[in-house]
């Protein structure tokens, strides 16, 4: 399924490739029954291959789709460090899930090394935020019996969060402890972390009191790593800075995206923006008031012109604010007349989205001066914060006298990036070659009454295109499901490829032998899910479809009609069950675990997040039960904007975007049964349409080889 010709000459030297073949020959020694896969070994030429420019020189990407069972974790890192060691690059790997970053981290990377003869580093690379700040835990444990000048706690600690505090500062200090929140135990209390977690505005590397906090050690382990695993939400985060800030720069890097079919959402999610229209004035007064306090502790002539410029510039900036207040204000019947119409995304917060994102004219006048304006502030902000910075540096600033005024002034000016973002978004008139932004007001309720504006692309493949498609070394995109209906077009359209831009595209099909192992059952089913009679028809079939001996997960739409059904089968059928949401779900897969083990029947009842990442070999899942096609109706202003934008491009949504997701998420929620090549079961499908609708044939034949049994 390649998109280019191979060319005659290779780019992949003799050398590298007897580095692979030696490290994949001495893995198959220290592994029993280890029986080397075609899939496997033709993933890990068709990826060494492509970065090393072998089928485009310039274009070094792959999307590659995975069946379980192929092995596709050693495949890509054997494919891609050998590589990058050679040509001094880095391997960044990024992923969705905890669950499978542990597994690197943990698990795969260590039997390579240790097995592979691959010299090399790797680490964990998170956030800032997930590690606490050295300096702050110090005076957090202090302040608990004596108030430590410039520090305050946002909520006043019980005994129990002040034996906690302790606890952490002790085993930091006596390195018992990293000092990131996800290697303690016991959960951190969210309100406790908030007061000792490392921030960009305090806790800098160059203040005498923080070179050794735990997020700098960890930044100089990254350094030193030739492979890092990351989150997606940390590689937006640092493509959103321009590439190269928090992790290596894009063109000196390789980049393994696993479990790539996240990678849309969590891009847009990182591109969207939204302030409250009242809470805004609120805060924009503090930022003067506090910029005023900076230059007054600098005491420095090179402070006073941007606290000015500062404080005027806010003024500006809520005068504007004031008018699109009152403008919302007075049209509000008019936003907000039919509540619920206007409330399609489900819950109770009346909403109004600008149609094809056009929005009043008012609204985009003043949103031309506060993006400008609220660019001016940052610029002054910024001034500010690093003179104060400096100040402390060299010495004429104490640096416990700065502290709480750089958290509380660089918390003020996160909120103005983000306030900027908005405006920026709103000001900018939208291509008439491209999709709109989404733009939506929403009415919030409660001690005040505020409004919340937001804005977001409908489309981010341009986003990622412009920021790491164009100028990485090269890219993996792998995942189990990228392929939609047999295709990889609607993949690639979300992530901003081309069609014939260079980019390979491989789909590797599972070893398992699905016709043998595991049976399709779509058993004669009188209602549609539409139907109101819909949920007792489940109730009246499953409780014949939950074998007492089996392990059995029934995946359900929504958790309303989860609830109704498992209060019928709980109090009418004496069916014992696990549901999710009533346990941690860790909790849940642990219990069946053990009434697996033994041989008690144990039967567990799930929604959309079960249908994927969840996974239960053997005998712990013989039984799938789905009770609808995994339908995704548009529930956000957001997804409501993309439909009404291929509408209005004269396409049909349904079909170029529901009915692909759909697939994607069927595929996945049928990859919960056989998770090795030895497992076998039954999957039920109680959703009619896919015999009786056009499109569930293309549904039916997307899904792995299974053995069929159609009762219509």
């Amino acid at each position: 399924m390649s998109t280019a010709t191979k060319k005659q000459t290779s780019a992949l030297s003799d050398n590298i490739k007897q580095a692979i073949r030696t490290s994949y020959k001495a893995i198959g020694e220290s592994l029993p029954n280890f029986n080397p896969r075609k899939q496997q070994t033709f993933l890990i030429a068709e990826i060494a291959k492509t970065l090393a420019g072998e089928y485009d020189k310039t274009r070094k990407i792959i999307a590659v789709e995975a069946g379980t069972g192929t092995g596709k974790s050693l495949a890509y890192s054997l494919s891609t460090i050998p590589l990058a060691l050679s040509k001094k690059k880095k391997v960044v790997i990024s992923t969705a899930t905890v669950a499978l970053q542990e597994q690197l981290v943990n698990k795969d990377l260590p039997f390579l090394k240790d097995h592979g003869g691959i010299d090399f580093d790797f680490t964990l690379a998170k956030g800032r935020q997930r590690y606490v700040c050295r300096h702050k835990l110090a005076a957090a444990a202090n302040a608990s019996e004596n108030p430590q000048p410039g520090f305050t706690f946002a909520e006043q600690p019980n005994r129990y969060d002040i034996k906690l505090i302790k606890e952490l500062n002790s085993a930091l200090n006596e390195n018992r402890w990293q000092g990131d929140r996800d290697s303690w135990a016991d959960p951190i209390p969210s309100h406790v972390w908030l007061a000792i977690q490392s921030d960009k505005h305090s806790c800098l590397r160059h203040l005498a009191e923080h070179t050794h906090c735990p997020f700098h050690k960890a930044r100089d382990t990254m350094d030193k790593a030739d492979v890092l695993v990351i989150n997606h939400s940390l590689l937006l985060s640092d493509l959103e800075m321009g590439g190269g800030k928090i992790l290596p720069e894009p063109d000196e890097t390789y980049y393994v995206i696993d479990e790539a079919h996240h990678l849309p959402k969590v891009t847009r999610d990182h591109s969207s923006a939204a302030i409250t229209l009242k809470g805004s004035l609120e805060w924009l007064q503090k930022v003067a008031d506090t910029g005023d306090k900076v230059a007054k502790l600098i005491k420095s002539q090179s402070s006073i012109n941007p606290s000015l410029k500062l404080a005027d510039d806010c003024q500006s900036l809520i005068a504007d604010m004031q008018k699109i207040v009152q403008f919302v204000e007075a049209n509000q019947t008019t936003y907000f007349a039919n509540a619920e119409q206007n409330n399609s995304h489900g819950n109770n917060t009346p909403s109004y989205r600008f149609e094809h994102g056009i929005i009043p004219q008012l609204i985009k006048t003043s949103a031309e001066d506060l993006s400008e304006y609220s660019r001016k502030c940052l610029a002054h902000g910024n001034k500010l914060y690093y003179l104060l910075v400096e100040a402390v540096k060299d010495g004429d600033v104490k640096a416990y006298l700065a502290e709480p005024l750089l958290s509380e002034f660089g918390f003020l000016l996160q909120r103005l990036e983000n306030f900027n973002a908005l405006w920026v978004m709103y000001a900018k008139t939208d291509s008439e070659k491209a999709a709109p932004l989404a733009r939506w007001l929403e009415k919030l309720s409660g001690k005040k009454q505020d409004y919340l504006l937001s804005a977001s692309p409908i489309e981010v493949g341009y986003t990622l295109e412009d920021k790491l498609w164009s100028k990485c070394a090269g890219a993996v995109l792998c995942s189990a499901t990228i392929v939609a209906l047999n295709s990889f077009d609607h993949f690639r359209r979300q992530v901003g490829l081309s069609n014939n831009d260079g980019t390979q595209y491989q789909k590797v099909d599972s070893p398992f032998n699905y016709r043998e192992n595991a049976v399709l059952s779509v058993p004669n089913v009188r209602y549609e899910p539409s139907h109101p009679s819909f949920t007792d028809e489940l109730c009246k079939l499953l409780p014949a479809l939950i074998k007492k001996d089996e392990a059995t997960l029934v995946l359900f739409s929504s958790y309303w009609q989860m609830e109704q059904v498992a209060k019928v089968m709980r109090e009418k059928h004496k069916i014992s069950l696990q549901i999710q949401g009533e346990q941690a779900r860790s909790y849940i897969i642990e219990n069946h675990k053990k009434k697996c083990d033994n041989n008690k029947a144990s039967i567990l009842f799930g929604t959309q997040s079960f249908s994927e990442g969840l996974d239960l070999p053997g005998n712990y899942l013989t039984n799938l039960v789905i009770t609808k096609l995994p339908f995704s109706v548009p529930t956000s202003p957001v997804e409501e904007a993309h439909a009404e934008y291929v509408t209005a491009k004269g396409g049909n949504p349904f079909v170029s975007i529901t009915v692909p997701d759909a697939s994607n998420k069927l595929i996945q929620a049928c990859g919960r049964l056989l998770r090795n090549e030895k497992d076998s079961g039954v999957i039920t499908l109680l959703d009619r349409r896919v015999v009786t609708k056009r499109y569930g044939g293309d549904l039916l034949d997307a899904l792995p080889p299974f053995k069929r049994q159609i009762s219509y």
